[in-house]
């Protein structure tokens, strides 16, 4: 196999998996973690430590500054470089994580639309709620409006801007199979990274899917959640505030970060952030779930040995 793929909702133990594999068949492990690529987003993001690595090469962690935004393309051209650096060491690559954007950006070859980000455009949309958005977006360009994450106002501003300063609906998300068209991004590497060839027939990518049933789903979720109160979370937040990020740009990276954020903002008791978190730790679980069951290519399994 020229690549591997772990995926699935959060606290499965996607990490913990990806590591015995690792070990196994001589394999590097790349993150596919919206969160994890910031530096000093550790504990809320459920960040594998030095120790739980066990001496395994872990490529696109701490790659970028809380302070700026980090884009999909961007990390799409990060784990590229990563996948062919560790085929070259002759090693297996292990893309693992529970964003189904980056994870498809990587597998599936995504496409980008070329426009830049529009600062002074960003600003004014920013000040619309995720319906005014979401309505704007069904006006201008309905079919993008029906494929996108609808409760997600970062994506709704980014297709937002695309439509305004194009003029044109999104493109499509045109996908560079190996057996076809690449982009200019990948076409740097095609001659160097095994996994791109003409030749690819389906039987260079393994993806593996790790689940569990429900209820110890939610279980994991909420011990998880305890443990990382207890392992210094709030502290690890408060952090990041003292180093000048807004709590607005804190709320922003999402689950735990938003309700640990209003908490300390006093807003909700310390017993609504607890459940408000898991809450929507569960909530986004299912959401996971909802994607990948789309992808007939994964190989669902509960455990290693299932997964061996």
């Amino acid at each position: 196999m020229k690549l591997v793929a772990i995926v699935g909702p959060t606290a499965t133990g996607k990490s913990d998996l990806a590591v015995k594999l690792a070990r196994q068949y001589n394999g590097e492990i790349i993150s596919a973690d919206s969160r994890q690529v910031y530096k000093g987003l550790d504990i809320g993001s459920g960040k594998i430590t030095n120790k739980e690595m066990m001496g395994i090469p872990h490529h696109l962690l701490d790659v970028a500054s809380p302070k700026r935004k980090f884009s999909v393309a961007r990390y799409q051209k990060l784990a590229l470089t990563a996948i062919r650096k560790i085929h070259s060491k002759g090693k297996l690559p292990i893309l693992v994580g529970g964003t189904p954007f980056y994870i498809y950006s990587v597998i599936d070859g995504y496409i980008f639309p070329g426009v830049k980000p529009d600062t002074k455009l960003r600003k004014i949309l920013e000040k619309l709620s995720i319906e005014e958005l979401l309505y704007k977006l069904q006006t201008l360009d309905p079919e993008r409006a029906r494929s996108i994450e609808q409760k997600n106002k970062r994506r709704l501003i980014r297709a937002l801007e695309i439509v305004i300063v194009t003029g044109k609906p999104v493109p499509k998300l045109h996908t560079a199979t190996l057996a076809g068209q690449t982009s200019p991004l990948q076409k740097s590497i095609l001659t160097t990274t095994p996994w791109y060839n003409n030749e690819y027939d389906g039987m260079g990518l393994l993806i593996l899917g790790l689940s569990k049933v429900p209820e110890q789903l939610k279980q994991r979720i909420r011990k998880r959640f305890t443990l990382m109160l207890r392992n210094g979370f709030l502290d690890e937040v408060k952090k990041l505030r003292k180093q000048g990020l807004s709590w607005k740009r804190i709320e922003s990276f999402g689950l735990q970060y938003r309700e640990a954020s209003q908490y300390l903002q006093g807003k909700i008791s310390k017993q609504e952030m607890t459940e408000k978190a898991i809450r929507a730790t569960q909530d986004f679980a299912r959401r996971q779930m909802t994607w990948f069951k789309k992808d007939q290519r994964i190989h669902w399994v509960k455990n290693a040995k299932e997964a061996n």
